[in-house]
């Protein structure tokens, strides 16, 4: 497809995506009508500009199906993730919705090397998470045979790819660095399986993170990019060619980088914060949904019709991404809070021993608590992170007016990974 012929798709899908929203969406409708703005103000793609961005907190406000553009019987399969205030932010699919994300990731896994018969062995987590289900559908769609391994079971999975033979596994980096100690626990050079390709995601990773599994592993290793509320898995891949950054499938999503601060639209090139507006999603359009995720975008290469983003860099909010789940510090106050041997005064400290990221809640507890009431408010903050957020941590419970202050506030996020 031509540059010309992209873009005259581009508008004519983001019109109607702009139309569709203010006519279905209450929030769309007000933030329109507050901004000055109606759909058939966007002429060009460049018109995007006027109208106003979409924020989590959005999502999050109207829950659970505030932001649904189709009526609850038209939609075919709903996810979510988790929060900060305790309300996940749902996603609605129809079946329009869900062929497109079969698509897309389709498409991903193609441009990552995979080819109809292979066998792919599906490790993300499966549930209300996007990963494992949009790559389910989307190596199906492609043609390939699934292996829908899910996560955990560490050995088990070990012993499925040495029997079961795939040639492609979709899982966390972090993950298949502990899959790789598995297999040399086991005997098993991890080079000998039959896996070619390694399509990783949910997470950032370095460069060094690369050729590290790629030299242990003797795959070629790919990156994946998307996030639940513009679709999921499948938003952006990196091309085995060129591994070079993240081909952005532009017919179905329109990006754009802005200043964090002003929100002004940066040039190619400039780095800033990655925006996305959906472009035929039926069930839930997203407009301009700020991702938080900083990034610059660039011409494509492999894939020369649709431009690159540049691996994520970091982020502008203080989300803490570990091993593949998003976690924020004030989901660990809600539970502090509840404990009433434990004081308000917390630090997540992020260490990264033998290459996996950890996370250990330091938390003060409160005056005259007891060494058991310490102890068993600390097994209590384990058990409900790991409930409510689905990651695990370690909790010391330290003496009150020991932890760090700045200025009257806590210092909530210390940051001890080594840092490649």
């Amino acid at each position: 497809m031509k540059a010309s012929e992209l873009q005259a798709v581009q508008l004519e899908r983001l019109q109607w995506t702009l139309e569709h929203a203010y006519r279905n969406v209450p929030l769309y409708t007000r933030k329109f009508d507050e901004a000055g703005v109606k759909p058939s103000d966007c002429r060009s793609l460049a018109d995007l500009a006027k109208f106003p961005c979409t924020t989590k907190h959005d999502l999050r406000e109207n829950y659970p199906f505030g932001m649904f553009a189709v009526p609850q019987d038209q939609v075919r399969r709903i996810h979510a993730s988790s929060g900060t205030t305790g309300k996940p932010t749902v996603v609605g699919y129809t079946e329009r919705d869900l062929d497109t994300w079969a698509t897309v990731m389709a498409r991903s896994i193609e441009a990552a090397g995979g080819r109809p018969g292979h066998k792919v062995h599906v490790a993300y987590g499966y549930g209300l998470f996007t990963g494992g289900l949009g790559a389910h559908y989307g190596a199906e769609k492609l043609g390939c045979t699934v292996i829908p391994a899910s996560g955990g079971m560490t050995a088990r999975q070990v012993q499925l790819i040495t029997d079961f033979r795939p040639e492609i596994i979709m899982v966390t980096p972090t993950y298949l660095l502990t899959l790789l100690d598995e297999f040399e626990r086991q005997g098993v050079d991890p080079r000998s399986t039959s896996l070619k390709i390694g399509i990783f995601g949910a997470e950032p990773w370095t460069e060094q993170m690369r050729a590290e599994i790629e030299e242990r592993m003797n795959i070629d290793a790919v990156d994946i990019y998307g996030l639940s509320e513009v679709m999921g898995p499948g938003v952006a891949q990196e091309c085995v060619e060129t591994k070079d950054g993240l081909h952005i499938w532009e017919d179905h999503f329109y990006p754009e980088v802005i200043d964090p601060v002003d929100e002004t639209v940066l040039g190619e090139g400039e780095r800033g914060e990655l925006l996305f507006t959906s472009l035929t999603k039926e069930a839930l359009p997203i407009i301009r949904y700020r991702t938080r995720d900083l990034t610059r975008l660039l011409p494509g290469t492999a894939r020369p019709e649709f431009r690159r983003m540049e691996k994520v860099t970091g982020r502008t909010d203080d989300m803490i991404i570990l091993r593949g789940v998003n976690l924020f510090p004030t989901q660990i106050e809600e539970i502090v809070l509840r404990a009433e041997a434990l004081a308000p005064h917390f630090q997540l400290v992020l260490t990264r021993p033998e290459r996996m990221d950890h996370l250990t809640v330091h938390v003060e507890a409160r005056e005259g608590a007891t060494a058991e009431q310490r102890a068993a408010a600390a097994a209590e903050l384990v058990r409900e992170v790991k409930d409510s957020v689905g990651v695990t941590v370690d909790v010391s419970v330290v003496d009150p007016d020991t932890l760090e202050r700045s200025m009257g506030k806590m210092r909530r996020v210390l940051d001890r990974r080594e840092r490649a």
